[in-house]
Parts: C-alpha cells; sequence; structure tokens
C-alpha cells in the first residue's frame, strides 16, 4: 500500500465504524474540496451508496458555481441531500467580529438540524494540518447538549479505539479527515479524478483555495489552473491554506471561540 492507500483505508474503516456504531448519522458536505473527498470515501465504503443523508448547512452566501455543483452532484451521486438554511446573524453572538459573526450562522443553523432531524452523529470534513485548534481534535469527538466543544478534556484514542458510549443529551463529531493534509487532499483527487467546483482552478491570474461564503472569502494569485499545477504550486507556497478567508484575520481567539460553541 502507498500513503494515499493507507490514508483511505483509515477514512473508510473510521466510516464504517461510525455507521454501524451511531445510531442516527448525517454527513455534512460544504461543497469544497474536503467534503468532496469525503463522500468519495462514503460512496467507497458502502460500496457506491452513501447511507445516511449529506448535510449542506445553507448560509445562502455562497458562490453560485457552488450550488451549482451541488445541485449536479448530489443527484448524479444519488445523495440524500438536506439543505437547511441558516438563522439571521442577528441571532449569533454580536461580541464576535464581523467575519466570524457570519460563520456563527452555520453553527446555529447545525445546532437546530440536529435537534429537528434528531442526529446522534455528524461527520465533518476536518484536518488537523487546517488550522491551530482543530489540531486538538480528536477522530470521534462527543459534544455537549448544545454543540459546545470541551478542547481542554478531550478523550484518548489509543489503538484505533473509539469511545461512543455518551451521556444522553450529546452527540459525536466523526472526522475521517483528521490525519489527511492539504497536499493529501490534492494528490488523492488527482488520483480517483474527483469532480471540484470549478473556483478551485485560476481564472484571470486568481483562484480560491479555500472555498466560504462570497462575502469573507478571497481568490489567492495563481496560474494553477489543473489539479497537477495546484500540486506543484503547494509544494513550492508557505502561505497559510485559509490565508483567504476574512475569519482567520481577525481576533485572535475568534476561531477558538466559535470551535468551543460548536462550529464545524
Amino acid at each position: 500500500m502507498n500513503h494515499l492507500d493507507r490514508l483511505e483505508a483509515q477514512s473508510v474503516y473510521i466510516l464504517r465504524e461510525a455507521f454501524n456504531r451511531i445510531e442516527k448519522l448525517a454527513m455534512l458536505w460544504s461543497l469544497g474540496k474536503d467534503s468532496n473527498v469525503m463522500v468519495w470515501l462514503a460512496k467507497k465504503a458502502f460500496f457506491g451508496h452513501v447511507p445516511f443523508p449529506v448535510m449542506h448547512i445553507d448560509t445562502e452566501k455562497k458562490f453560485p458555481e457552488m450550488y451549482a455543483f451541488r445541485d449536479r452532484y448530489a443527484q448524479e451521486w444519488n445523495l440524500s441531500l438536506i439543505a437547511d438554511k441558516c438563522p439571521p446573524v442577528e441571532e449569533v453572538d454580536q461580541t464576535l467580529p464581523p467575519a466570524a459573526r457570519s460563520a456563527a450562522r452555520k453553527t446555529l443553523g447545525l445546532r437546530n438540524a440536529i435537534e429537528r432531524y434528531g442526529f446522534n452523529g455528524i461527520i465533518a470534513g476536518i484536518r488537523r494540518d487546517e488550522e491551530a485548534v482543530r489540531s486538538k481534535e480528536r477522530v470521534f469527538s462527543p459534544r455537549g447538549e448544545s454543540g459546545q466543544w470541551d478542547f481542554r478534556d478531550q478523550p484518548p484514542e489509543f489503538w484505533d479505539y473509539f469511545n461512543t458510549d455518551l451521556p444522553p443529551g450529546t452527540h459525536l463529531r466523526v472526522h475521517p479527515l483528521l490525519h489527511w493534509t492539504e497536499m493529501d487532499i490534492w494528490r488523492y483527487i488527482a488520483r480517483e479524478k474527483i469532480p471540484m467546483v470549478e473556483l478551485y482552478f485560476a481564472r484571470n491570474g486568481k483562484r480560491y483555495r479555500s472555498l466560504g461564503d462570497q462575502d469573507i472569502t478571497f481568490p489567492i494569485d495563481s496560474k494553477a489552473s489543473t489539479i497537477e499545477e495546484i500540486i506543484i504550486e503547494l509544494e513550492q507556497t508557505r502561505a497559510p491554506e485559509r490565508a483567504g478567508r476574512a475569519m482567520d484575520r481577525e481576533t485572535e481567539d475568534a476561531f477558538e471561540r466559535l470551535r468551543a460553541a460548536g462550529y464545524m
């Protein structure tokens, strides 16, 4: 097995463990590169069929290309899609900076969806290398009744033993891509020929390295118009992956506050 084979096998194992051990399960689908890889892995894990709903928590502020991608591939991949809209920004913590306040809408939207559909577990496509706070995560991560995350008190996970025995009122976040890197993601996309939103590929000297809402996500300078060129570009850059996200430029504790409150 090569490196990508090992990553794939570990993620497939995590997805099957989650499906076998969690009663009501859903997968978050943000339409970005990581969540598209995650859906692809789920199709592999379950022989071409994703056996749980995929959920897009919609801020109604995504790029038109992202909505077009969602509508096309939800049908082509035969996904059971839940597309719920987020509460208005007035309902979130007004002490957060503006971009983080916008992102916090997704936290409330997810919390509402978990309550509405009764999910015990949510599969999310975060990676440890993506952001400092996420490096503290576990593969099976318990959440409190309101979705809050105690990053100072995480359960051990020795020998791939995942704890699913939780008190009533709590639920689990499952992270099958936690051990991947951005470079792993793109090399796997290249190998598997996984479709991606066209905004990742350079047009007129710009492309998006990370996708979010239109008003808080900005492109980078780039000439990489193919997956192979993106991989070469990543081998040569030192800029952080989320450099185009406005939220990451705000106050130092904003992301930690969002994650502790249940942000994806």
